[in-house]
């Protein structure tokens, strides 16, 4: 749900296109403290961005 949020606030607040963008949820698969306590949950809910560049355009840019 956190994920599908921050894309959605992406796309309708800051014009970002939809089909470059990808939610994926880890929740409980991925912790990085344990669930035992709040403030190893408060830690867990964190949101990570990955940007992966078109490395086609970088070269473009680079060799034109």
């Amino acid at each position: 749900a956190r994920a599908t949020a921050i894309v959605r606030i992406l796309t309708n607040d800051y014009g970002f296109d939809s089909k470059r963008i990808t939610a994926s949820g880890k929740s409980q698969f991925h912790p990085i403290e344990t669930n035992e306590t709040s403030q190893g949950r408060a830690s867990n809910r964190r949101t990570e961005i990955i940007l992966s560049p078109d490395l086609q355009e970088i070269y473009k840019l680079l060799y034109e």
